[in-house]
């Protein structure tokens, strides 16, 4: 998930955005996990807007964000970061999209800060009620460990948790409500790999909507 040839370009994406949002019917999404990329990708056709807030030990406190399914089989993502103004980018291609079983690579964090492009690359093991996730991701010259584990009570209700190896990365501890089917609330803490362990607040609000439809054959 993504950064500022012109600030003024994403504020017109973003505008756009907004004008669909209040109306176009929308479905409900499970956007990744706390920390860690996801295996399984946006729908096709599919806008999600963010809110995120963290605290700034974690990374940009204030951010907004756009993510969309632009086929079945690749999405993207930009984040607009606020204090200090950033945009950061970030793909997803699929490579198994056969349940319970995906594969998928990518990047994320590509900041306009001069932060290069993390590649990674992770499986997934997704059933009803379990989904396990584990990867490798490749960010300052190191190799890090990716592990997740959700399980969804319902249609509603997430528990998860997430880990990345690393020195500024965490262990997470989370849960996901999908409080209407379009709108989405994920609050998590955050606990450092990093001496001393600090324990940090994390917030994301989503509302997901179709730009556009896709045909009942390319769904299946």
């Amino acid at each position: 998930m993504l950064h500022h040839e012109s600030t003024h370009r994403n504020t017109l994406v973003v505008v756009i955005a907004c004008a669909f949002f209040f109306s176009a019917p929308a479905r409900a999404t499970t956007k990744g996990l706390s920390q860690i990329v996801t295996p399984d990708l946006q729908e096709e056709g599919d806008l999600s807007l963010s809110f995120q807030w963290q605290d700034k030990r974690i990374a940009n406190p204030y951010e907004f964000q756009a993510e969309l399914g632009v086929a079945k089989w690749l999405e993207f993502a930009v984040f607009q970061g606020l204090k200090p103004s950033e945009q950061i980018f970030g793909a997803e291609i699929a490579l198994v999209q056969r349940e319970p079983w995906l594969l998928s690579a990518g990047f994320v964090n590509w900041s306009t800060r001069g932060a290069d492009p993390q590649p990674f690359l992770e499986t997934g093991y997704y059933t009803e009620h379990h989904k396990l996730i584990g990867g490798m991701a490749y960010a300052g010259q190191h190799a890090e460990v990716i592990l997740g584990y959700a399980y969804d009570f319902n249609k509603t209700w997430r528990a998860q948790v997430d880990f990345q190896s690393g020195s500024g990365n965490s262990v997470t501890f989370g849960f996901t409500w999908n409080a209407t089917e379009h709108l989405q609330f994920n609050p998590a803490f955050y606990v450092s790999n990093d001496q001393g362990h600090d324990v940090m607040g994390y917030l994301v609000c989503t509302y997901t909507f179709p730009l556009w439809e896709t045909r009942a054959a390319d769904k299946r």
